[in-house]
């Protein structure tokens, strides 16, 4: 493929996409297009470790930071984000740079998405008190009744995607599977852009999480986390819920110290990378998995001009 209209670098956490994406787009003139579903909240930089000020100011880059943390942002709003972004470099002529690690995003972005319309706010809310006044397990028994495909698919513990499935049948009297099966098209249809997956060994990707959430927390993380959570929002509320978030706000109640949450934080971005792997080898074969260091090599002349 001579000339796709995107590059797509996808991987788990702290694998080096941010990097080969900033190589390829100062060789390329291209644009980096964010598509990590953390990485949109503008409450959040130091934590999910979105390029800093200075990186974005080099270079053009799209979607980082565009979104109020009290947003319950979801793929569908980012799929419409990222189409406005794709035409805007198509006209500048432009390579567009997809760079994250949520496979939901890039699964939208070739494959199309379930045409889920957005849900009122107030059914939102109806459902989420009654998720704290009966519990998830009560929310999960009328699920059964009344989406039953979603509720067998789902963790019974599952708050958030359970509080979903229920937003959308009341919302709109249909189920969640049935939204899926009548999707929207792709915006990159297959022969429109070139997708690699960055597989470091395990070993040393657990090593570089380690370092970088110490790294994160020496930043000011713990103070970012701690004006997150004087606002007061919603737990369910995705930004709430990024990698180590929690933790800190814990330890921020006094409920656990620092040195605890920062493992629990270490654990849960770990457990996540496992997750990143497992997601992507099953449900977006079409990516091309290399090492981090064989990446551009892969790419080859053809996207990367001035190679021999």
């Amino acid at each position: 493929m001579s000339n796709p209209a995107a590059i797509l670098i996808a991987g788990p956490t702290a694998s080096g996409k941010s990097a080969l994406a900033t190589a390829l787009a100062q060789k390329a003139g291209g644009v980096i297009v964010n598509a990590d579903s953390m990485q949109v909240y503008r409450d959040l930089r130091i934590i999910t470790a979105r390029p800093t000020p200075e990186e974005e100011a080099r270079l053009p880059h799209r979607l980082y930071g565009h979104v109020d943390a009290a947003v319950n942002f979801s793929a569908g709003a980012w799929v419409a984000d990222a189409a406005k972004v794709l035409a805007e470099a198509r006209a500048q002529q432009r390579l567009a740079i997809f760079v994250g690690g949520t496979g939901l995003y890039f699964k939208a972005l070739t494959r199309g998405l379930s045409a889920v319309p957005p849900i009122p706010p107030g059914i939102r809310e109806a459902v989420r008190a009654r998720l704290e006044r009966d519990g998830v397990e009560a929310l999960h028994a009328d699920l059964a009744l009344r989406d039953p495909a979603s509720a067998e698919r789902l963790k019974p513990r599952d708050r958030t995607r359970i509080a979903r499935a229920l937003e959308v049948v009341e919302a709109t009297g249909r189920s969640l599977t049935d939204w899926h099966r009548d999707g929207l098209p792709p915006l990159l249809p297959p022969g429109t852009f070139r997708a690699l997956f960055l597989a470091p060994e395990r070993d040393e990707l657990y090593v570089r999480i380690d370092a970088r959430f110490e790294a994160m927390l020496k930043a000011g993380a713990l103070e970012e986390v701690a004006r997150l959570a004087a606002r007061k929002l919603d737990s369910l509320l995705p930004a709430m819920k990024a990698h180590g978030v929690p933790a800190l706000i814990r330890h921020l109640a006094g409920e656990i110290k620092l040195q605890e949450a920062a493992t629990i934080g270490r654990a849960d971005t770990r457990h996540y990378a496992k997750r990143q792997f497992t997601w992507f080898r099953h449900q977006l074969p079409e990516f091309h998995w290399v090492k981090p260091e064989e990446a551009r090599e892969w790419l080859g002349s053809s996207v990367i001009p001035g190679r021999a």
